[in-house]
């Protein structure tokens, strides 16, 4: 039986879905962060030694990282959600795979440190904090991350799908950092793809059993 060693708003939310889309019969075990440091719970070491959220444990196998996790469930289902090897829609699944970890979630998660740059220190040391991290924001992340929906918004302009035609594994690994980026990346009306794509994700029945079975999940708004 394939175990999901599930956080409460994590990435593994994700990993939820990809099942339910996939048919695959699981169980959950949950995790709760810390309330005060939002960190994982150290039970999660246990299984895994970074102690991070995905992980799946399947007979003697565990697999991290959310992509692996991905590749290795899409395995698992002989392959379904994902387009046949040697077309372009498999070359595309590919880049988009990786491009969501790769690329997409460093700009992102940096505008959670630099929100917390801008709260931290003593009150008359807040002010050079908050300097400091509006500078860095301006001048690099909030480009790169515009740029970035950009791109997606124009890719999206050419095919309903991050692969291609059809749904694919490329799309759920897609949906965290895009859901992190309505909340806090600048992903609005300008970029009406993409708004788009969130919704009909969100509407998809595999999706809604999988946040029934997963849990309260603050990312989404």
């Amino acid at each position: 039986m394939i175990t999901v060693h599930h956080l409460n708003n994590s990435r593994s939310q994700r990993v939820l879905w990809l099942l339910e889309e996939l048919g695959l019969p699981y169980e959950i075990r949950h995790y709760q962060r810390n309330p005060v440091t939002n960190l994982a719970p150290p039970e999660l070491m246990q299984v895994h030694p970074l102690g991070k959220s995905p992980v799946v444990t399947d007979g003697d196998a565990t697999v991290a990282e959310t992509g692996a996790v991905v590749e290795y469930l899409v395995d698992r289902a002989g392959g379904r959600l994902r387009p046949p090897m040697g077309t372009p829609e498999h070359r595309r699944y590919t880049y988009w795979l990786h491009f969501a970890e790769g690329s997409a979630m460093p700009p992102l998660l940096m505008t959670l440190i630099l929100g917390r740059i801008r709260k931290s220190g003593p009150f008359f040391v807040r002010p050079i904090a908050r300097k400091i991290a509006d500078t860095v924001a301006a001048g690099f992340v909030t480009p790169n991350i515009q740029r970035q929906l950009a791109f997606m918004e124009s890719e999206l302009a050419q095919r309903p799908w991050f692969a291609g035609g059809e749904f694919s594994g490329a799309d759920v690994m897609m949906s965290f950092p895009l859901e992190v980026a309505v909340v806090r990346g600048g992903l609005d009306a300008r970029f009406p793809k993409l708004k788009d794509w969130l919704a009909r994700i969100h509407a998809r029945p595999a999706y809604q059993q999988a946040l029934k079975r997963g849990g309260h999940y603050a990312i989404v708004r």
